[in-house]
């Protein structure tokens, strides 16, 4: 499953992957944005008028010492509140849930354009930090708008959901033969039981379309006729639902490493594997420079291939990484997994970052002690163990309540027997079976695009999560959009994280303007 949210909060300091009318892309005046109702042509469907009517009710965003997030925000001058939406929108009154909200408020207040709603991605991807991160990236435009941090329901600190899950978010790989498939099988089909018999009545309703609509009530609490929106990775996904369900209400939209709507399904990472062959040529080709650092090899080659004895050692046998409290054991469908995760990001930093824990592993392999940077032990901690069931929870939740899934494993088997060829390492990874096979079937269709919008898409040409493709066919759908491409990375998540001034400026100007650029741009790594 996709992580891309990651990039987004690890830049910053507190934290790091969805209809008639179109939006003028014109700034909307100061005074009519601040604080005024909703418009009548944005009037809520029956008995939804209650929640679109709340009054938030702000307060200091920290719940405890242990809180970074909620200090950050308080010490930024944020506030945060608890908006009430239904759990079901055609029972509106029914049961009832709350999403958490933060709001760090425009302080050039003369030029204010209005407010930017932020999602990092995910699926499941908290976001109310997001506005600590976001404000630097946007420069001086920063401070025109409100930015709006927002924990979609079921994650965060809104209403839970959590399955009690044995590890965290993400594929696990299938490995070399039948019988690591068969495992996986037998993990997807326990997480699927398991998320029913413990929150079996929320599933229906932990959705994109969902999310879309808890925006909409966002929008109108917050008091603007129109909200603009910036989504990274799946938060693409939502941005689109929501300019589609809600045509007439959204402002300026970036969508930064789209997904295509037309392919959007459970099996999100399906077809990457030429894109992550190429992410690992070019990182093992870094790596090789620097094999006084980090030991792996003095070739491309060589690199790979001592990973490729890593992943056969934890294999046979478990890797014991860490020491005290910070032990783990990582076997062979972990390994691979891990070397995945961290392919998504090719600046320097974050190609040091995977050699260094490459390197552990590597050591660990040949029975050496290691002892894991901190943030090391925190990524194995948040996906390998039940610390990050809530997310696990959130995520699968997500991705197979918003589109059906293959319900046969021999399906995915072949898939990967097909791919496995090619792509030994990334097969078993990306066409493997989830959860989803094994779910209920979902209740509303996934969103297809009708409407056209006035979008900037960002896409880099070797995304090695969501194919550039994807955001070729968003932009080929929408036709008044404009696709601004970062030629030559293989990153995923681009506008603030890859340090590309044009790729950055461009965004900027669109945000302060709502002027897209007259033709689509391409930027030089």
């Amino acid at each position: 499953m996709i992580t891309p949210g990651t990039a987004v909060r690890r830049a910053s300091a507190v934290g790091l992957v969805l209809a008639a009318g179109l939006t003028t892309g014109l700034a909307t005046p100061p005074a009519a944005t601040a604080a005024a109702p909703a418009a009548a042509d944005a009037a809520p469907a029956a008995g939804l008028g209650r929640y679109y009517q709340q009054r938030p009710h702000w307060h200091r965003c920290a719940q405890g010492a242990d809180d970074e997030t909620g200090r950050a925000l308080d010490t930024a001058g944020a506030r945060c509140a608890d908006v009430t939406v239904p759990l079901e929108y055609g029972k509106p009154r029914g049961r009832t849930i709350t999403v958490a909200i933060s709001r760090l408020k425009a302080t050039d207040t003369r030029h204010r354009i209005g407010s930017l709603l932020i999602n990092p991605g995910g699926p499941g991807g908290p976001g109310l930090g997001t506005g600590l991160a976001v404000r630097p990236m946007m420069k001086e435009t920063g401070a025109r708008y409100d930015l709006i941090g927002m924990d979609p329901r079921f994650t965060g600190r809104s209403t839970p959901l959590d399955c009690g899950l044995p590890s965290g978010p993400g594929l696990l790989s299938a490995g070399p033969d039948r019988a690591g498939f068969d495992r996986q099988t037998a993990r997807a089909r326990s997480v699927a039981e398991q998320c029913r018999a413990t929150n079996g009545p929320l599933l229906p309703h932990v959705t994109t379309r969902n999310t879309a609509r808890d925006i909409d009530v966002i929008r109108s609490v917050l008091g603007e006729r129109k909200i603009s929106y910036l989504g990274f990775s799946y938060g693409t996904y939502l941005g689109t639902a929501y300019t589609q369900m809600f045509p007439t209400r959204h402002d300026r939209v970036v969508l930064d490493s789209a997904l295509d709507p037309d392919r959007y399904n459970p099996r999100l990472l399906k077809g990457a594997d030429a894109e992550n062959e190429k992410a690992y040529d070019d990182w093992a080709n870094w790596t090789a420079t620097r094999h006084g650092t980090y030991g792996l090899g003095r070739t491309r080659d060589q690199v790979r291939a001592t990973l490729d004895d890593v992943i056969a050692t934890s294999a046979r046998e478990p890797l014991t990484v860490g020491t005290a409290l910070d032990v783990f054991r990582l076997d062979g469908s972990q390994v691979p997994a891990l070397l995945f995760t961290e392919l998504a990001n090719d600046t320097d930093p974050a190609r040091a970052s995977l050699a260094e824990h490459m390197s552990l592993l590597a050591r660990a392999a040949e029975g050496r002690p290691t002892t894991l940077p901190p943030a090391f032990a925190d990524l194995l901690r948040s996906v390998f163990t039940p610390a990050g069931s809530s997310v696990a929870s959130a995520q699968t939740a997500i991705l197979c309540g918003d589109a059906p899934a293959p319900r046969d494993p021999e399906t995915y088997w072949r898939d990967i027997e097909r791919g496995r060829a090619a792509h030994p390492l990334f097969a078993p990874l990306t066409e493997s079976i989830t959860p989803c096979a094994f779910w209920d079937r979902p209740r509303e269709a996934p969103v297809r695009v009708r409407h056209d919008t006035r979008a900037l898409i960002v896409a880099s040409t070797g995304d090695p999560r969501v194919p550039y493709t994807n955001s070729v066919a968003l932009h080929n759908r929408l036709p008044s959009s404009r696709l601004l491409t970062l030629a030559g990375a293989n990153q995923h998540v681009n506008y603030g994280v890859y340090g590309n001034t044009c790729i950055d400026s461009t965004v900027n100007s669109y945000l302060a303007t709502g002027r897209l650029p007259a033709h689509d741009r391409t930027c030089a790594k």
